[in-house]
């Protein structure tokens, strides 16, 4: 299974959208499905459902950072390395789906801190699952062609 279909089979067993595409990439970065579910639990929905930048986004970002960023606070090219990257993704995410935005994704859902009910409606009237697709997607595409060691 590709991860983009991974992605989106987790985000229907009831994942956030950030928890969707980091934990499709657990393996790569050698751990347990249930510690990054754990560590990117609050990025759903926009962070803690804020309705800012899509969770799956930042699903990305997250394993983006775990295999090809820095850890050394003096690191400018790294740095600069890191970003560079994050906005190639964030990019390709958004040239795909309109925005990086959960409310401009969502047409403005309300951002109270309730999660909503994983229905049939819910699914059906939610792009979700597409973003949690495409985020993954143009993740593994990027790591097809820059594998890491």
């Amino acid at each position: 299974m590709d991860r983009g279909a991974m992605a989106a089979e987790l985000f229907f067993q009831g994942y956030n959208c950030a928890q969707a595409v980091a934990v499709a990439f657990a393996d790569l970065i050698g751990m347990e499905e249930k510690t990054v579910a754990r560590m990117v639990s609050g990025f759903g929905g926009g962070f803690g459902r804020l309705r800012e930048v899509c969770g799956a986004v930042s699903g990305m970002t997250f394993i983006a950072s775990c295999l090809y960023g820095y850890d050394n606070a003096e690191a400018s090219a790294e740095k600069k390395n890191i970003y560079a990257l994050i906005q190639e993704l964030a990019g390709q995410f958004q040239a795909a789906t309109g925005s990086l935005i959960c409310r401009e994704i969502l047409n403005n859902p309300p951002s109270d801190p309730v999660p909503s009910a994983r229905t049939e409606e819910y699914y059906a009237q939610r792009p979700c699952v597409r973003m949690v697709y495409t985020a993954a997607s143009v993740l593994e595409k990027y790591i097809e062609a820059h594998p890491v060691n």
